[in-house]
């Protein structure tokens, strides 16, 4: 998909003289992560030498992980133990924003004609740590972090999913979602360089707006 299907996309694009593409990027910083430890970074990093050699004028937007991950679609707010789990390091920050937030910002940068290549924005930054302690003051009881393991023992759990799992063209198997966890982890896929002040946005989804609907 974010080979082929995208790949016609920008084929018609440029065909009927669209000005602008912005790719399905909307992800942590793949410019920053290590080719082959993850695959759809390495298919986007893929996409963008393509998207770069077209005749189109090209912005992709970086974000993060979106926010309604925090909702229970990662395995990082625990609920049913009260618990906060991490790998590495707890004090490691990730960026989190809101698609409402995303979908916003790049309706502003498609009609903008000087927006840069990449445009980085994160509606909120937090910690593991920072999680447990938000979750705590949110609840009134008491939210503890969980160290699963370090990045080795991620990366080993990875090796050992992917190979029992038969190739596959989906976008987000089990094992590719713990490749992008990795890369939050790890700290090499975070943003820097914010842009979050570009278009005069100024009501970013925290993580508590996104948690507090969450507490039983």
């Amino acid at each position: 998909m974010i080979l082929d299907t995208q790949g016609q996309l920008l084929d018609a694009a440029v065909a009927a003289g669209v000005p602008r593409f912005i790719p399905s990027d909307f992800c942590l910083d793949y410019l920053t992560t290590r080719p082959g430890d993850n695959r759809n970074m390495d298919l986007r990093r893929q996409f963008a030498a393509r998207l770069d050699a077209a005749r189109i004028r090209a912005t992709s937007i970086l974000n993060g992980p979106f926010a309604d991950l925090l909702e229970g679609q990662a395995p990082i707010v625990l609920h049913r133990f009260r618990r906060v789990l991490f790998w590495g390091d707890a004090d490691q920050v990730f960026d989190f924003t809101a698609k409402d937030d995303v979908a916003a910002y790049t309706a502003d940068a498609a009609l903008d004609p000087a927006a840069p290549r990449h445009l980085r924005i994160s509606g909120d930054q937090i910690s593991p740590r920072g999680l447990a302690e938000l979750l705590t003051s949110l609840e009134g009881r008491r939210w503890r972090l969980l160290r699963a393991g370090g990045i080795g023992r991620l990366s080993a759990i990875i090796a050992v999913a992917r190979a029992l799992t038969p190739e596959t063209d989906a976008p987000f198997p089990a094992w590719q979602g713990m490749q992008y966890l990795r890369d939050m982890s790890t700290g090499r896929g975070k943003l820097h360089g914010f842009d979050n002040t570009r278009y005069g946005k100024t009501d970013w989804t925290s993580a508590a707006a996104v948690l507090a609907p969450t507490i039983r």
